[in-house]
């Protein structure tokens, strides 16, 4: 079965928005800075050397090499936090949730693309260094969208309460998820693995973000991966100016609603607050709200006036978290970032973003839509194979799909085009004799050529309904496999957990090998990995 090219632009998952992205259309060039290519990749890393000072690289790998303590990481790894402190050193970054155990699939894409991107940017430009960063989303609060992963589609799910931030959230009352997973898993070296990743990673660390740390730096470890916690005290200190800017001028509200007018033709991805920051501790993550001169955490009685605030932000930086707005300012101000890597939701509000980045004289990096990847077995290649159906056609939809394959499959060219056409050619002789007599024969005539290509319309649709009948075992068939590799209709890799394939194929870190050995991070093309 042939490997067929599946855009991102044809494959019907991605948005408008990001479908004019990738072809890069001249109305959206306002809004980014470079489009990914190698070649742009030497204007990007000119200008943000010019743009991040070098006491800023003391304290990044200061700050990291304090949030290593205590975990175990390669020498590659080692390496790379060393080459964070030279001048020639850039990083390539993703961020995502702490999901429990990974959650769907394309967690493991997205830092595959980074560490990917960074090989061909080091084989293209040997004199730079490029070191792959996953920003772990510590300070998120939305707990409900990552206490749980699905395997074999039972949810498997954490029960706890949280209300601040869930990195500092504590692992306890995870005992009894691990059980439950262990029985589902079974016995073999295979979920031996997985029953031991998952003890590790969140039986044997304190809270989420650690457990987050080892579970990503245990998947990636021979990948230099470098994981970062942006909710620490030192990174937030170099944050302060652009905090109280957006404490005093609301810059980021004025410069991103502009930008949203701009793109008032498509939807919009996330909405500015006229502050966008929040207020954090271990139990509280609200946002801050400017009424009656005064600065309030929302729903909470705390209140601020501006001195205070200012005072507040000087003295504990960390109390102050950037929201989905702002975090990305956050990012660039402490990496000496080239391009942030995402799924096509965070690279259309990512482009809601340059001109609040112009405001406060930061570089905007370049935008790259992470790698799509659809995993099929060998046993599912085959049966597609004996049914003739291509990767293109299991893209479609159900009903495309079945329309499709039943024309196909039938004995009979289930298409009346031509009887259609000859219809017309007759009613042409009708037309030239009703142009010479009484109007109402005119009309008549319309009328009975509606008739008649509306019966044929009819005729087309009941002898495919009655050939779907006919072909039905083969479409079922298609059908089971396309459940199989789009569950609920949806993209593989937004339900399915990495633990899967691993279980019932893969045993150590194999999956990821083959993965990384697969993916092309420039190539806006769904990826078809067979295992």
């Amino acid at each position: 079965m042939p490997n067929d090219c599946i855009t991102y632009q044809n494959s019907g998952y991605f948005s408008k928005l990001i479908i004019d992205y990738l072809d890069q259309k001249a109305e959206l060039k306002s809004l980014y800075n470079r489009f990914p290519s190698i070649e742009n990749f030497k204007f990007q890393f000119e200008e943000k050397k010019n743009n991040f000072p070098v006491e800023n690289r003391k304290i990044l790998v200061e700050a990291l090499k304090k949030q290593y303590n205590n975990f175990q990481f390669s020498e590659k790894t080692s390496n790379n936090l060393e080459l964070l402190s030279l001048t020639n050193t850039f990083t390539i970054t993703t961020g995502h949730q702490l999901n429990l155990l990974t959650g769907p699939l394309y967690f493991i894409y997205k830092i595959i693309s980074v560490i990917n991107l960074t090989k061909e940017l080091k084989a293209a430009y040997p004199e730079q260094n490029f070191v792959p960063i996953y920003w772990m989303a510590t300070e998120d609060h939305d707990f409900e969208e990552i206490n749980y992963f699905l395997f074999k589609g039972k949810k498997m799910e954490w029960k706890k309460e949280s209300k601040g931030p869930v990195g500092r959230l504590d692992t306890s009352g995870l005992e009894e998820l691990f059980d439950s997973f262990s029985k589902e898993l079974g016995l073999g070296n295979n979920a031996s693995y997985l029953k031991d990743l998952f003890k590790k990673s969140y039986l044997e660390h304190p809270n989420l973000a650690d457990a987050t740390r080892y579970l990503a730096n245990e998947l990636f470890k021979n990948e230099g991966l470098v994981i970062l916690d942006g909710d620490d005290l030192e990174l937030k200190k170099l944050f302060i100016p652009f905090a109280k800017n957006e404490l005093l001028q609301q810059t980021s509200f004025d410069k991103v609603s502009e930008t949203i007018e701009q793109l008032k033709p498509y939807t919009i991805q996330v909405n500015p607050r006229e502050i966008n920051l929040f207020y954090i501790q271990d139990n509280l993550r609200e946002r801050i709200v400017f009424e009656n001169g005064n600065y309030k955490i929302n729903n909470t009685t705390l209140s601020f006036s501006e001195s205070e605030i200012l005072t507040e932000l000087e003295n504990n930086p960390k109390n102050f978290s950037p929201n989905v707005i702002l975090r990305p300012l956050y990012q660039e101000v402490i990496l000496p970032n080239l391009c942030y890597i995402g799924g096509g939701g965070e690279i259309a509000y990512w482009l809601e973003l340059k001109s609040m980045f112009e405001a406060n004289n930061i570089a905007f990096p370049i935008l790259l839509v992470r790698n799509s990847v659809l995993i099929a077995t060998e046993k599912q290649v085959s049966k597609l194979d004996k049914l003739h159906v291509n990767w293109n056609e299991i893209f479609q939809s159900e009903k495309k799909l079945i329309d499709l394959k039943t024309k196909e499959y039938s004995q009979f060219t289930i298409d009346f085009s031509e009887q259609k056409e000859v219809l017309k050619n007759q009613f042409i002789v009708l037309y030239e004799i009703a142009s010479k007599t009484d109007k109402s024969f005119l009309g008549a005539v319309a009328a009975q050529e509606t008739k008649q290509i509306k019966g044929l319309n009819n005729l087309e649709k009941r002898l495919l309904k009655a050939e779907k009948r006919i072909v039905s075992e083969k479409i079922n068939r298609i059908l089971e496999i396309k459940a199989d590799l789009f569950p609920k209709g949806i993209l593989q890799e937004r339900v399915l957990n990495f633990s899967e394939f691993y279980n019932d194929i893969y045993s150590n870190n194999s999956l990821i090998t083959k993965l990384i050995e697969s993916l092309n991070p420039l190539n806006q093309s769904f990826t078809i990995v067979i295992i």
